[in-house]
């Protein structure tokens, strides 16, 4: 995976970047097409029945609105919660302060403190986004008018324009387009199972029609399929009484998968024996993907003689994909859960909420941002710009990366949404006459918003500011809106608050993710070293699934570095070249440690393969290089992850067909010359041997990370996808 894949480096990047974002994936259309249905009923409610903020509206739609009706339901209740908390503590700060606007704004600045420290702390810190938004928002309304009952009301007319779209929202997910979790699980099982299916039958049929299988869809293949399990066992409780079995099923499915992607393109001259053991594959994914699809136990269809197994280790992805099949049809006979416990839930509670500064400098520089920003707007007398204070709570995240990567997205959003409002007022607004005609004139910018906002986290929060910066400057009054002031105040306001969120970031208790990152690298390659390690440590095929457990929370754990890698890059600085430097480190790294999991995987498939052909040392020779390599993986993770980071580069690992003791000449500082490994006592060990080679020059690339060493950018190799 190149590094355009984590952010758009150049204007041609930028495309394939946006081309990729933007691209149709399942469950897309659904959740466009939700938002479109509950933003028409909202905007025909609102202004029929005159409920003011029909914006607010829209925006708690899109927000409420998840990939399916588990998170729809979980976030609209936060939400409901959150609003109502927030308008009580408002109403109570309004009734004992009005009239003492000093103490209004400390009190309010009080509750606004709490409420970010309780963003960073709780598990559910939405509720408390929520009340800081209102409490904030409701001081522009004491700065509007001196009329304490008017006040009132206004404040709850926002309860109401919150919370109605939040019931409408829940029962259009429930009964009209629901998107059940169990459905998405199934449904994505099936897409990866049909693939595996296209490439068996492309090597059967001999044609070459089928699209390629990357590594990049293997990973998101993977991580799709743990979250929607996750989902599909927080909505059903038969899920829950059976999430070990699941937990197996998607282990095989992503293991099916990665082996697809892994088939040649051609088999010239396959032999009949070849041709019948493919057959008996397709068979068997098809038998797979039809007991998922119908809840039934899944069992293996025909017999695999030793003549079949050993026509399938002719090819190493068609004996993974026969081994898995047979690993998961041998658990389900057995009836007994997969191995392994499923990750324990997290503590509702930070555990050091009270101990740790960084909360409570993180909600210092918020309320500094945002009294700045409170100052400026009642100094200027520029009610316009009102958003400036909410957007500092909005880009407000707790690392500096991630803040302006928001600060990003809402500056885009906002953008293309007040220019369709622009080209709107323009040209469409004199011809309209009825509800229809703002129907028509919306609902394409909300389809488009909706889109925007259901891809990725890259792009996703841009399509929410489109559909909120679009309606807050046409529709939020009941009737047609000519002021073309309205959409230039909405900007300056976001562009002013980003701008001094930014600065205060900078400029106090700057919290960066480079250390974080280094952690997470260091995660990562702990957990492709315990790979290794468990490789070795299992002979037998009773290991096969728990290993595919394991590779699934490797890609888990990538990505979260992948994530993390795309925030640090976006971190501005006063020094560049220090970031530069730490945003090449880690996408070697990266790149590096996905190259070592691939290799390992490889070795232990040719090792499992044939696995009474290789010769004893020769297979020893192999374990002993898995154990090495899973030494110097933890130790270079170690490394990296000390402060100052002082990672050296792995030494080669020699292969001989004697076999070494794990332990033998392993040096952290020591620069051993590549060698060439051993010629093997038996011709058919070369492919083995070769496999564990590859390995130790794989974990021999991982680069040195020390403050003076130099930096060199990743190999076209090393990013392929």
């Amino acid at each position: 995976m190149a590094a355009a894949d984590y952010l758009p480096l150049t204007l041609c990047n930028a495309g394939d970047f946006l081309r990729r974002e933007l691209a149709p994936f399942p469950g897309r259309v659904n959740v466009m097409l939700r938002c479109m249905l509950t933003s028409a009923i909202v905007i025909v409610v609102s202004m029929a029945l005159e409920v003011p903020s029909l914006a607010l509206s829209l925006l708690v739609v899109f927000y409420v609105t998840q990939s399916n009706v588990v998170l729809t339901r979980l976030v609209g209740i936060l939400f409901i919660v959150g609003s109502t908390l927030g308008i009580g503590l408002s109403i109570l700060l309004l009734k004992f302060t009005f009239d003492y606007p000093l103490l209004r704004i400390v009190v309010a600045s009080l509750l606004f403190f709490g409420s970010v420290y309780l963003i960073r702390v709780l598990k559910i810190g939405v509720v408390f986004f929520i009340v800081a938004i209102v409490v904030i928002y409701v001081q522009t309304f004491v700065d509007q008018t001196d009329q304490a009952d008017l006040l009132i009301r206004v404040v709850l007319w926002v309860w109401v324009a919150v919370n109605y779209p939040i019931a409408l929202t829940l029962v259009v997910n429930t009964f009209l387009l629901p998107a059940e979790p169990q459905l998405q699980l199934k449904a994505e099982i099936h897409r990866q199972l049909a693939a595996l299916e296209t490439q068996l039958a492309r090597l059967i049929d001999g044609t070459t029609s089928a699209a390629p299988i990357t590594l990049a869809a293997v990973q998101q293949g993977a991580l799709s399929l743990q979250k929607l399990l996750r989902f599909t066992t927080m909505r059903d409780a038969h899920f829950r009484e059976h999430q070990a079995m699941q937990l197996a099923c998607i282990a095989t499915v992503s293991r099916l998968y990665r082996s697809a992607s892994e088939l040649p393109d051609t088999w010239p001259r396959a032999s009949a024996a070849r041709l019948a053991m493919l057959r008996e594959l397709l068979a068997n994914a098809r038998a797979l993907d039809e007991a998922v699809m119908s809840d039934e136990p899944y069992r293996y269809v025909g017999t695999a003689t030793p003549e079949d197994l050993a026509v399938a280790d002719t090819m190493p992805a068609a004996a993974e994909i026969q081994r898995a099949l047979h690993a998961y049809a041998n658990l389900v006979a057995s009836g007994a859960a997969a191995p392994g416990k499923p990750p324990a839930s997290e503590p509702m509670l930070a555990p050091d909420a009270w101990t740790n500064p960084v909360y409570m400098r993180f909600s210092l520089k918020t309320l500094l941002a945002v009294l700045v920003c409170y100052v400026f707007y009642n100094a200027v007398n520029w009610q316009g710009v009102h958003t400036i204070m909410l957007t500092c709570l909005i880009v407000a995240l707790p690392s500096l990366g991630a803040s302006v990567q928001r600060g990003l997205l809402r500056l885009t959003g906002a953008l293309i949404g007040s220019v369709l409002a622009l080209f709107m007022v323009v040209f469409v607004i004199p011809h309209l006459d009825d509800i229809t005609g703002l129907l028509l004139m919306t609902l394409p910018v909300v389809a488009l918003a909706a889109w925007i906002s259901a891809g990725s986290e890259r792009i996703g929060y841009a399509g929410i500011q489109v559909v909120f910066t679009f309606s807050l400057a046409l529709l939020e009054r009941f009737g047609p809106t000519t002021n073309l002031t309205e959409i230039r105040d909405r900007m300056v306001g976001i562009l002013l608050g980003v701008g001094v969120a930014t600065f205060v970031q900078m400029s106090f208790w700057r919290e960066g993710e480079g250390d974080m990152l280094r952690q997470k690298l260091a995660t990562l390659l702990r957990a492709i070293a315990a790979q290794l390690h468990a490789s070795r440590a299992g002979a037998g095929r009773r290991d096969e699934l728990p290993y595919a457990q394991r590779q699934l929370q490797a890609w888990a754990v990538l990505a979260d570095c992948e994530a993390t890698l795309s925030r640090v890059a976006l971190e501005p600085g006063w020094q560049e070249g220090e970031q530069v430097q730490l945003t090449l480190r880690a996408q070697t790294v990266l790149a590096q440690g996905r190259e070592i999991m691939l290799a390992g995987d490889a070795l232990h498939n040719t090792l499992a393969a044939q696995a009474g052909s290789w010769s004893p040392r020769a297979v020893d020779a192999v374990r002993s290089t898995q154990e090495q390599a899973s030494v110097e993986i933890n130790r270079y993770a170690d490394e990296l992850a000390a402060n100052p980071p002082d990672a050296h580069a792995p030494r080669r690992i020699e292969i001989t067909a004697r076999g070494v003791e794990p332990t033998q000449s392993i040096q952290p500082t020591q620069r051993a010359q590549p060698t060439q490994p051993a010629q093997p006592t038996q011709p058919a060990d070369a492919s083995l041997i070769a496999a564990a080679d590859e390995l130790s020059r794989q974990v021999a690339g991982l680069p040195d990370w020390c403050v003076e060493a130099p930096v060199a950018a990743p190999s076209s190799q090393a990013l392929r996808t």
